[in-house]
């Protein structure tokens, strides 16, 4: 009789280790209540980190090309970055001075958004020049997220 007895308590131990249906659906509810709270406020810091990024890049861009202006002079305006700081010119005589390339590679010219940045000579914020990215919308102005990062 032991045998059976055991087999019973076997099977019911069993059946009480799965959660029920209930319990599923609660803990199903839970998570999506978290999730509606959370992701709003984790949405809107990914946007302001993209902000940040661009900054910083922009600036490190803005150090190479005033390292290019000391080495070979003003770039031609309508010049793309990639040109100024990848290229060695074509003028004889600041292809003697250039000691570039001046950035490690393409990639690094352009924002988080994947748009290449932009180099305005004269500036219209700074004398020299301006590294400027549009924000998320790629469009002059805006607010947040589609500001304007204008650098040095």
């Amino acid at each position: 009789m032991e045998v059976g007895n055991t087999r019973s308590r076997l099977t019911k131990v069993r059946a009480r280790r799965g959660f029920t249906i209930i319990e599923v659906i609660v803990i199903i509810v839970i998570i999506a209540v978290l999730a509606t709270l959370v992701a709003p406020r984790l949405l809107g810091r990914i946007g302001q980190s993209k902000q940040s990024v661009a900054g910083a890049n922009a600036a490190a861009i803005a150090s190479a090309v005033t390292n290019y202006m000391v080495d070979c002079g003003a770039p031609a305006g309508g010049t793309s970055l990639e040109m100024i700081l990848m290229q060695r010119p074509t003028d004889s005589d600041a292809a003697a001075k250039w000691k570039g390339p001046y950035m490690q590679n393409a990639d690094q010219l352009k924002d988080p958004w994947g748009r290449p940045f932009m180099i305005v000579i004269p500036g219209t914020k700074n004398a020299d020049f301006d590294i400027v990215s549009y924000g998320n919308d790629g469009r002059p102005g805006g607010e947040g997220e589609d500001a304007d990062i204008i650098k040095p």
